[in-house]
């Protein structure tokens, strides 16, 4: 489908969903953004959802202001995914072992590392190293500086929520890793206190929501989130990429008779800050719940667990910022699904994945979610599917 335009006060609200089927408290979300003074643009994915702050599924453009909480508090949160040469004949009958291998190797939930990681003994990494990832921490914000030590041994830590851990087949037999995970506590804390510092300034006293305070161009608040922001989300991707050479190491060591290879990885954020132009000008564009489509961009588009996930194209659709939805999408709280749906429904909904099928899940539930081939159906304009997956294995915290 193309977009449904709805009006807002500063900007049109360009819609890839039908507006009668978003609630209430997401469309007032969506418009109180578009009050926004330096709002140049919105557009809504077809995952969208009432967010803490923000709508999930918003792509906020904006002229010399960044709104923190159009972010999110999971700064940097993305995905990572890359095909092997292993295929589905490959596997045991039973992959409750593997599944348990993978666990051991990668901390779940609040887990950490006893240890940080180092990465230069992680297949595929290179001698990429962190940079100087390090040294910049005794940059950010004094407020987290003492979570250090915390923040090195959760680098290559999967967390809780949505956050997950699969392995997949495609259509064709091929055998996938992928991850969704973001910043961790760091990022976490980084988000909350320059959140608090924004909404404390004087030019966001007039507001409409005042979830939506901004930072604006040239002043020392917004210099310091972006660093901070900056630095955060690239401890996000070296998150995920330490997490994906422990996953290969893994796969590695249980399938050493095929001598597995992997294709290069494919990575991206969906909860970040970007600096783009449109229409002549330089933005600097938010993206809560959705990836960046520009044209000939891999992405991945995941569905809840046991429904599926989907490898795409971008279109480069510059009415949409170049974006698209980052999944599908809630549909139901986590209070309400926990109230809704038992231990036993996450079983019959789980059926053929290895997986936890426990109470402490089931708020993850595939009927919490949206259905992603309507996710997919509504945004044929926005990317183009490369590959379907299937869930064999899935891991969450």
């Amino acid at each position: 489908m193309s977009y449904v335009e709805v009006p807002g006060a500063k900007v049109p609200i360009r819609m890839w969903t039908d507006p009668a089927t978003v609630e209430d408290s997401a469309m007032q979300q969506l418009r109180n953004a578009a009050t926004l003074p330096w709002i140049k643009g919105l557009a809504v994915m077809p995952d969208v959802h009432y967010g803490k702050g923000a709508t999930v599924g918003s792509v906020i453009a904006m002229k010399d202001a960044v709104c923190p909480a159009a972010v999110g508090v999971d700064i940097g949160c993305g995905m990572s995914a890359v095909r092997t040469s292993l295929t589905a004949n490959d596997l045991p009958g039973d992959l409750s072992k593997l599944r348990s291998k993978i666990e051991q190797a990668i901390p779940v939930g609040a887990g950490m590392h006893r240890e940080p990681v180092d990465p230069a003994r992680l297949y595929g990494f290179g001698e990429r190293g962190f940079g100087d990832l390090w040294e910049r921490f005794d940059y950010v914000a004094d407020a987290v500086k003492f979570r250090r030590e915390r923040a090195m041994k959760q680098m290559g830590t999967l967390g809780a929520g949505n956050h997950y851990i699969e392995l997949l087949f495609d259509e064709e037999g091929a055998i996938w890793l992928t991850l969704h995970s973001g910043s961790r506590n760091v990022g976490k804390e980084l988000a909350d206190f320059h959140i608090g510092v924004a909404r404390g300034l004087s030019h966001n006293q007039g507001l409409v929501d005042r979830d939506l305070a901004v930072f604006l161009a040239a002043t020392s608040e917004m210099e310091a989130y972006r660093s901070d922001l900056f630095w955060a989300q690239e401890y996000a991707k070296f998150n995920r990429a330490v997490m994906m050479g422990l996953f290969k190491e893994v796969i590695r060591r249980e399938f050493r008779k095929a001598k597995v290879s992997f294709d290069q990885e494919i990575s991206c954020h969906h909860n970040y800050v970007a600096e783009e132009r449109y229409e002549g000008m330089d933005l600097l564009v938010t993206r809560k719940g959705a990836i960046r489509a520009g044209s000939g961009e891999f992405g991945i588009i995941p569905g809840s667990m046991g429904t599926g996930s989907y490898i795409v194209k971008g279109l480069g659709n510059e009415k949409a910022f170049n974006s698209a939805s980052h999944g599908a999408g809630r549909r139901m709280s986590r209070t309400a699904a926990k109230k809704r749906f038992s231990a036993r429904d996450l079983e019959q909904q789980t059926r053929g994945v290895e997986c936890r099928k426990d109470s402490g899940v089931v708020d993850e539930i595939p009927a919490a979610y949206k259905p992603i081939e309507q996710v997919m159906e509504q945004q044929t304009d926005l990317v183009q599917v490369v590959a379907k997956l299937k869930q064999l294995i899935c891991i969450k915290g």
